[in-house]
This record gives structure tokens, sequence and C-alpha cells, in this order.
């Protein structure tokens, strides 16, 4: 059965939020749900810090044995960081996925509403678990 941490905020397409320390700084990353459908992950491209993308825009991609899929920016904002761990050892998203799994850090751009995406019981809801 997948995990759900509560605090987090959730998209259609998988990705997740994770507050930082910092405000308006928010890790990205896949969910659990998503990782256990892709199976084992072999490869993320993931974008360079100081990328800005728009909402649901594609900020990379990641391969799995099963398929290779888009991987979209939650909200507005700019890449402040990259989670390099993860050209080494991209099974990170599949062990670890809410932890060292996470891909970039995003910083908001003013006037994005957080609250606007799904809580992790809407998510739980909408995966149909």
């Amino acid at each position: 059965m997948s995990e759900y941490p509560e605090g987090l905020r959730y998209t259609e397409e998988h990705e997740y939020l994770q507050p930082t320390e910092e405000d308006g700084v928010y890790r990205v990353g896949i969910t659990d749900y998503a990782q256990a459908e892709l199976g084992d992950v072999v490869y993320v491209e993931l974008p360079e810090k100081g990328s800005h993308f728009d909402g649901m825009g594609v900020f990379g991609t990641i391969e799995a044995v099963k398929a290779v899929s888009d991987l979209y920016c939650p909200l507005s904002g700019k890449v402040v960081e990259v989670n390099d761990k993860l050209d080494q050892e991209p099974a990170l998203i599949n062990t670890d996925p809410y932890g060292d799994g996470w891909m970039v850090c995003l910083r908001l751009d003013e006037g994005e509403v957080v609250d606007s995406m799904m809580d992790a019981t809407a998510y739980q809801v909408f995966i149909g678990d």
C-alpha cells in the first residue's frame, strides 16, 4: 500500500510539493504511488539550477524498466536546487520518494497558491486507494 504523508500537496500527475525550512521553497518529487506504478527507476533527467518553469510545464523525465514519463512542475517557479544524488542513485526514487528521492527544490513564483493542490486525503481518493 502506498504512503500519503500529511503536510504535502499533490498533483493529478503524481508529483508532490514538500515544504522546506525556507519560506516559498518546496521539494518536488514523485509520489510513492507513482514510483510503484513505474517500477525500478534507472535514470532521471532533471533541469539545471536556475531554470524557471510554468505550472504543469515539463521539467524533466524519469526512465524506469516499464516506461519513460515526463515530470511536471506542480506550480510556477524557479529551480534553486537539484538532487545530484539521483545521477548515481536513481533508485532512491523507489526506496525513499519523500526523503532522499526528492528531485528539485522550487522557489514558487509570487501569487502561487499551494493550497489549491490536493492534500493527502484528496490524493488518496483521487487514485482510488
